[in-house]
């Protein structure tokens, strides 16, 4: 059986984590011919309750920040991506693990490279991990990095070299 990946997904919250994922994903879709999707999900804008109209989200402030997302997602790949490999953007609002499934799914995605942020201790009990729920419900492989990326030197670390 010969691996064809076409579509990788790479869900990314403008950590340093993200990005650096972004770095590995653009090398993997340089050596299969695959393209690139990003995703980033932005989480609805809910004010407190009224006990007369419950939690209400705020559109507008979820359209800017649509936009913004955008703009940073472009640039970020434009520095991170080379010009050959065909890039996809993609912004969601919603939980992100499961806007990163449901993308998946949509999308045919043949892979997803996500970055895991090393939380532990109490952190990890009460938020749990979006990558660890994206492993365990995806509809395609997860590729899941951790820092530092054994075999794997990003740029700045070759200078240093």
């Amino acid at each position: 059986m010969e691996l064809d990946i076409r579509k990788i997904l790479v869900p990314i919250d403008f950590s340093d984590y993200s990005k650096n994922s972004l770095k590995y994903a653009a090398s993997f879709a340089n050596k299969f011919s695959a393209e690139i999707i990003l995703i980033y999900v932005v989480e609805p804008v809910i004010y407190p309750p009224d006990f007369s109209m419950g939690q209400i989200a705020i559109p507008s402030v979820n359209a800017e920040w649509d936009l913004k997302a955008k703009e940073q997602l472009e640039k970020l790949g434009k520095q991170e991506i080379p010009e050959s490999i065909k890039v996809s953007i993609i912004i969601k609002t919603g939980k992100p693990f499961l806007e990163i499934i449901d993308t998946a799914a949509e999308e045919n995605i043949d892979l997803i490279i996500i970055s895991t942020h090393g939380h532990s201790g109490v952190e990890h009990i009460l938020f749990g991990s979006t990558a660890e729920k994206v492993v365990r419900k995806a509809p395609c492989p997860v590729l899941t990095l951790r820092e530092p990326v054994k075999g794997f030197m990003f740029k700045e670390e070759m200078k240093k070299a």
